[in-house]
């Protein structure tokens, strides 16, 4: 019996996308690792210094990194619109967009460093440090704080080089800044004896050559393209709008997170501290995810961007093979990882007890969250920002209530962590809906 052979061109152009997505998403998992890595350093360095300078400083990173993360839409929405440009094949309106996100980051981390500043005290205060670690959180606080406006420049510069298919230079960058931030703490805590506010000026440092790399590499291209630098108030007011809606995701989805430890808290010890470790591996497999999202970003808006619809729809369903595969092998690995991860973290059976069949609810997710993290990014991609922000709306309506159930009917940390699952399937189920329907692919320079 003849079976006909599957024509070559689907093929080849899987085998293009395939290329294209490890292309950009390896680097991109390369540069997202080495982000938190940075608060680690400090904290093995500080560490040394005695309990309440280590307590200090995770408060003030905890302050320091929630100021930042809440305005990753400056990555996000630059990606997209330079992806766009790029895509139209024009480079000088790619850059100047980019700078629109650059100058814009610049305003927001100046007004973000001149509230953190005064308020230092304050906010260490309601994050309840000891009357031990308070004053080491404040000096910590308030020097970092100075590096705010550097890491909104990093955020929104290496959008800019991720629209313009670019993951490398972000991973090399984010290599050299994590060495440097290291050799600086060493010498500036213990050679230059200045302690905790020695991890501060080093980490403030590290933030500042990173920023001022990433320009020179932005401030090259614009001069080869002959793109103006200057700040366009109406370009300014575009990448803000653009990147409302995501602020809008983003800050529903740290409420979500922060109820769900608010209500580990109320399930006792054993739960909170489970919870903490569960967190934590959720938070490493997300990036292993988001890489492909990164890649999603740029490629869907290059696409786009190109006037290639077709090309763009073929992406996604190609992206979201791969976001359902990756998810599957994460889902495996956590399940046979579980008697080794566990005991990194804790020797207390009463945790171990609490985590082992909860960190099966997380195996099981996985492939959902695979599917999940690539949609937002083709959604990202395609500037579909106001249906994320009211997806995700929903995702927090439909969250809260049933997290808050758990400790009234008596579930514990396995029950809470099933309905940060069910989040994660109104989220899927959000976004599905939203590719089907095709209302996200608007071709051309700008949406």
């Amino acid at each position: 019996m003849h079976m006909t052979q599957a024509p070559a061109r689907p093929k080849a152009a899987r085998r293009r996308h395939d290329r294209e997505i490890v292309m950009l998403a390896v680097p991109a998992f390369g540069a997202l690792v080495a982000e938190p890595l940075f608060v680690m350093a400090d904290s093995a360095i500080v560490g040394h210094l005695g309990t309440p300078q280590l307590a200090g400083l995770g408060v003030a990173s905890a302050l320091l990194v929630t100021s930042v993360s809440i305005f990753v839409f400056l990555a996000y929405a630059t990606t997209a619109a330079v992806a766009r440009r790029v895509g139209a094949g024009d480079l000088p309106a790619a850059i100047r967009q980019g700078m629109d996100g650059i100058w814009l980051a610049l305003l927001l981390g100046a007004a973000v460093m001149a509230l953190v500043l005064p308020t230092a005290p304050a906010l260490v205060d309601l994050f309840g440090a000891s009357e031990t670690a308070a004053p080491y959180a404040v000096t910590y606080l308030r020097i970092s704080s100075l590096g705010i406006p550097a890491m909104l420049i990093v955020l929104a510069a290496t959008g800019v080089l991720r629209g313009l298919q670019n993951t490398r230079t972000p991973l090399y960058v984010a290599v050299a800044g994590f060495v440097a931030n290291g050799i600086l703490n060493v010498v500036l805590v213990y050679g230059a004896g200045l302690g905790i506010a020695g991890s501060a000026w080093g980490t403030v440092i590290a933030q500042c050559g990173m920023a001022a790399v990433y320009l020179a590499v932005v401030l090259r291209g614009a001069r080869k393209h002959e793109a103006s630098l200057r700040p366009d108030a109406a370009g300014i007011r575009a990448s803000a709008q653009a990147g409302a809606p995501l602020l809008v995701r983003t800050l529903s989805l740290r409420a979500i997170l922060m109820i769900a430890t608010a209500v580990a808290a109320r399930l006792g010890d054993s739960d909170i501290a489970a919870h903490q470790i569960i967190l934590s591996l959720w938070s490493l497999l997300a990036f292993a995810l988001d890489a492909i999202a990164i890649a999603g970003q740029a490629i869907i808006g290059r696409y786009l961007g190109a006037g290639d619809a077709q090309g763009a729809r073929d992406a996604c369903r190609r992206m979201v093979e791969w976001g359902m595969a990756v998810g599957v092998v994460l889902g495996v690995l956590v399940v046979l990882a579980r008697p080794v991860f566990l005991p990194l973290f804790t020797s207390d059976s009463a945790v171990k007890e609490a985590a082992l069949p909860a960190l099966i609810i997380v195996a099981l997710s996985q492939p959902i969250c695979g599917i999940v993290f690539v949609l937002d990014g083709v959604l990202m991609g395609a500037g579909d920002g106001p249906y994320l922000a009211w997806a995700m709306l929903v995702t927090l309506a439909v969250f809260t209530p049933a997290a808050l159930l758990v400790p009234v009917l008596g579930g514990g940390l396995t029950a809470l962590w099933a309905t940060m699952t069910l989040m994660m399937a109104v989220r899927m189920l959000t976004l599905w809906l939203r590719s089907r329907s095709g209302r996200w692919v608007v071709t051309g320079a700008a949406r």
